[in-house]
């Protein structure tokens, strides 16, 4: 990977221009530099000197990675000739800011490049570049309640009485409740319609404030993890930087003195992020509050109940698991598209 080292003299046969190299090629370098080839990517460039392919790196989305300098040109122009041309790719695709995740030795490098530091963990870093972060909160700043406020994060795909239970218990805790909606769009229900069904349902709750989360939740579709060891590694280091991020940077602009969890008995990877929280966010400032779950039918409400439940067609189960403003959607021709993809997934399963 790319260290910081001193600037090297312009030489003659050195890189120029930016082009598409090979993936064999591409590979090759990127493994030479013991990190991982990922093939998941929208973008992929590469500087090459007397025919070899010198430096080399993707973009995803609106994330920079696989970043690799052979170690004659480590210290160079090329970094940030090849770093440039993949923002320049993230902005014509329509992002306005860029990711970029690294060991942390390797952060004043890009710090070089005018990327600010934004979250750090043992194993990794996480910087941008652009408005992002700073245009994020200024957008949410006229809502924000000074106080002892709270917080909690969900999914919400879709919208449950569980959800439902943990935010009127939480609201009863604090001033004001910021309930944060993740945006990535990994789900079976899309954004625009898991934010809604949370605004719907939250509505008559007075001290509650419906968020997005834009792109700062770190999760492990987001996180890349070509610079580390294992899975494990690399699930810890996402939840680190996380929990890092919401802690050093979203908690104190929203005076958040709290995060408010629901206690997970089934999916053991919420249940170690909730440990995880816990551990970290306490020494930051912000208390960690578990909340027991309610149940129904003898078994947790979930959102995996309800999809369930959903593409069963069984509406007398549904109404014991969504509040009466998601089940006004379940029922609803809108959300017809959605129960025929979850069928066509299970029938490939």
């Amino acid at each position: 990977m790319i260290e910081s080292r001193p600037q090297l003299p312009h030489r003659s046969g050195a890189p120029s221009g930016l082009e598409r190299p090979a993936l064999d090629e591409a590979r090759a370098l990127i493994e030479s530099q013991g990190l991982r080839f990922e093939p998941e990517f929208d973008d992929l460039a590469g500087l090459y000197q007397d025919g070899q392919l010198v430096a080399c790196g993707a973009r995803a989305g609106y994330v920079l990675k696989m970043i690799a300098i052979a170690p004659e040109l480590q210290g160079t122009d090329a970094l940030g000739e090849l770093v440039t041309g993949l923002i320049r790719s993230a902005f014509a695709a329509g992002h306005d800011t860029v990711f970029l995740f690294t060991r942390p030795r390797n952060a004043a490098s890009f710090q070089a490049l005018n990327f600010r530091l934004l979250a750090a963990d043992g194993q990794a870093v996480l910087l941008e570049q652009g408005p992002g972060l700073e245009a994020y909160l200024a957008a949410a700043a006229p809502g924000i309640t000074e106080g002892r406020n709270g917080a909690a994060v969900i999914n919400g795909n879709p919208f449950t009485l569980g959800h439902l239970h943990l935010v009127r218990e939480a609201a009863r805790r604090v001033d004001r409740l910021y309930l944060f909606v993740v945006r990535e769009d990994r789900s079976a229900f899309p954004f625009q319609v898991r934010f809604r069904l949370a605004q719907e349902a939250t509505a008559g709750i007075g001290n509650v404030t419906v968020l997005d989360t834009s792109r700062y939740a770190v999760s492990a579709g987001t996180f890349p993890a070509y610079f580390l060891k294992g899975a494990g590694q690399a699930a810890a280091a996402q939840m680190g930087i996380d929990l890092d991020l919401f802690a050093r940077r979203i908690a104190p602009r929203f005076h958040i003195a709290c995060r408010f969890v629901g206690r997970e008995p089934l999916c053991p990877t919420t249940a170690a992020y909730n440990r995880a929280m816990a551990e970290l966010l306490p020494a930051q400032g912000v208390q960690v509050a578990e909340l027991p779950r309610i149940d129904a039918g003898g078994a947790p409400i979930s959102a995996t109940r309800v999809r369930a439940a959903f593409v069963a067609g069984d509406i007398g189960t549904l109404r014991t698991l969504v509040p009466p403003t998601t089940l006004d959607f379940l029922l609803s021709p809108s959300a017809r598209p959605i129960v025929e993809r979850l069928r066509a997934k299970m029938e490939e399963a």
